[in-house]
Parts: C-alpha cells; structure tokens; sequence
C-alpha cells in the first residue's frame, strides 16, 4: 500500500537523498489540496533514511509522457504485494509540482485503497476479499481488469466520499464477466451489435456479482442494489448511483486505461472509444478529464471531440 508521496527537487539521480532546495515545492494550500484528494497518502514527506521500499518516478519523463508505464506498474504490483512502500517523484520544478503529483497520484490511486464509513466494515473486507480470489493475476488482461475495478472504486469514492456500500461493490464486480468473456483475449470489437453484446455483458455480470457476493454478509436490499447497477451499468441513466458508477468508470479509462487501449488496439479504435467515454460523462466529471496525464495522441482525441449531451453506442468500442 502507498504511504508516502516524497518529492525530489532538480535533476533526477540515483541518490537516495532529496536534492537541496531553497523553497518548498509545494505551498501550504497545495499540500493541503493533495491531503484532501488523496487520504491516507503522507504528502511530501521527509525522505527516510536507508533503502525503504520504494517506486521512483522521474517527473520530466512524467510530463513528457516518456515513461514506461507497464515496468512501474510491475514495479508497483511487486512493491504492493509486500506491503507498505514509498513513491518518490523527483526531478521536480516548483512550477506545476503539485500538478505532477496529482497525475502521479491518480495513476497510482489502486494502491491507496481509501474507503468510508460505510466500507471500513469487516464486511467491506470479506467483499474485497472475495473480489481478489476471482482474479489470477499473472494473466496480463485478468490484471488489467483487476486493476481497473480497484480504480473505478477509488475514483468513485473521489467523486462522492459519501458513496454507498452497494455503489462500492458495484464498483468492483461491473466489468466480472470479462472473467468468463474476455480473460485472453478481448472480443467485444468483433460484436456485430455492440450494444447488444453489452447488455449481455451487463446482466450476465450481475448474476456474477450476485453469485460471488453470496455469503459474505450484505443484506439482501444490498445485494438486491449491487446487481441491479451492475445489469445497468452499459446504460447509464437518472439513478444518481448508476451515474456515479458511470463516471468513476470513464475516468478510470482515461487515467489508466487509455495508454494500453490504445496499445492494444491502435488509433482508429482508440478515437472511436475516446468519442464514446467522453459523451457518457457528466458535466462535472468531464471537467476533471484535463487534470488527468494521458498519452499526446489520447489527448489530441480528447480535444478534437466536442461536448455532447449523450452518445449513441458505437459499432465497436471497449468499457
């Protein structure tokens, strides 16, 4: 788990050390804003001493989008299994650190895991726990989808620390039938009708989710409520809930998702999911698309697509 962001003034360098600095990187409002969207997270803290465990990210390669992302994720994933670990961004200039850190932090927010009143329960733990036993994780796209739902989650209690129990686990299990569908390969591209094959998607899942959850605790009316934001979730509508979900899961797509998306399947399908995600948002989570770090070609989509109230499903496109 994150515990400590540190922050490293000037040139990046092997030394464990921070470099020397006359004046704080980050000011007293912008340490306190970062606190505020990241709870949990030390903000700028001292460098320990020794060799803690830690990730080094280089800020000019951050902003450079030059950085490999799959090594510091593997790097993350190996640090996370052991425990607790430091993230050290350094190479940083005063001017636009705290935004460094926040694009840092929001790429890095799974392994924060922040929950509320209502998931810091030792039922919350066991949903967790049986959300992890579904996935193998030495199976790159079972880790991608694992990756994303512990994000889709983080970024809902972002949007609204006040979520509920059964809008959290929704969260979690919304995309569990890609477990059974698309654990090898990805097909849903391939759909002759996508919005079809989305429904599927989404009302098997539900059954899924239901299944999986069985047992661990929840009342009924919760379970009854998870399974029914999982069989909406590829048609989002009035339900504040289904809206929330709705959001936390586009913008998982853009923070983590699109650089591998587009990896994995190249421009012209890219564009067409990047058209797609951004018409689904609602107003207020559209507005925090550009304080997320995507890939130059993401953002040249994103900011050749214009604002629409709704979107039409496309032929072919993943969630």
């Amino acid at each position: 788990m994150l515990k400590r962001l540190i922050l490293i003034a000037g040139s990046s360098s092997s030394s464990d050390e921070p470099s020397a600095r006359g004046t704080p990187l980050l000011s007293p409002a912008e340490k306190a804003a970062l606190s505020r969207e990241f709870p949990g997270v030390e903000i700028d803290a001292p460098c320990p001493p020794g060799n803690a465990p830690h990730a080094a990210v280089d800020a000019r390669a951050w902003r450079a989008s030059q950085l490999d992302l799959w090594a510091l994720d593997t790097h993350l994933h190996a640090l996370d299994a052991r425990g607790l670990f430091d993230l050290r961004l350094q190479g940083l200039e005063r001017e636009g650190a705290a935004r460094t850190a926040y694009e840092v932090l929001t790429r890095c927010q799974r392994f924060l895991r922040r929950r509320n009143v209502a998931s810091a329960t030792a039922v919350f733990a066991r949903v967790l726990g049986r959300h992890r036993e579904l996935y193998e994780l030495d199976r790159p796209l079972v880790r991608a989808d694992y990756d994303h739902a512990i994000d889709v989650w983080q970024w809902m209690l972002r949007l609204d620390p006040r979520a509920s129990v059964a809008a959290q686990a929704a969260a979690l299990f919304h995309d569990v039938e890609r477990l059974v569908s698309e654990a090898n390969v990805r097909i849903e591209h391939r759909a002759a009708d996508y919005q079809a094959f989305k429904d599927e998607h989404a009302r098997r899942g539900a059954a899924l989710a239901g299944a999986a959850l069985a047992g661990v605790g929840l009342p009924p009316e919760v379970l009854d409520r998870v399974g029914a934001l999982v069989a909406s979730h590829e048609r989002p509508g009035d339900d504040a809930e289904l809206a929330l979900l709705n959001d936390a899961d586009a913008l998982s797509f853009f923070s983590l998702n699109s650089a591998g998306f587009l990896d994995y399947y190249g421009p012209e399908h890219t564009r067409v999911k990047v058209a797609y995600t951004l018409r689904r948002l609602r107003p207020e989570a559209r507005a925090l698309v550009p304080r997320v770090r995507c890939r130059p070609e993401v953002e040249a989509m994103i900011l050749g697509e214009p604002r629409r109230a709704s979107a039409p499903a496309p032929a072919e496109t993943q969630a």
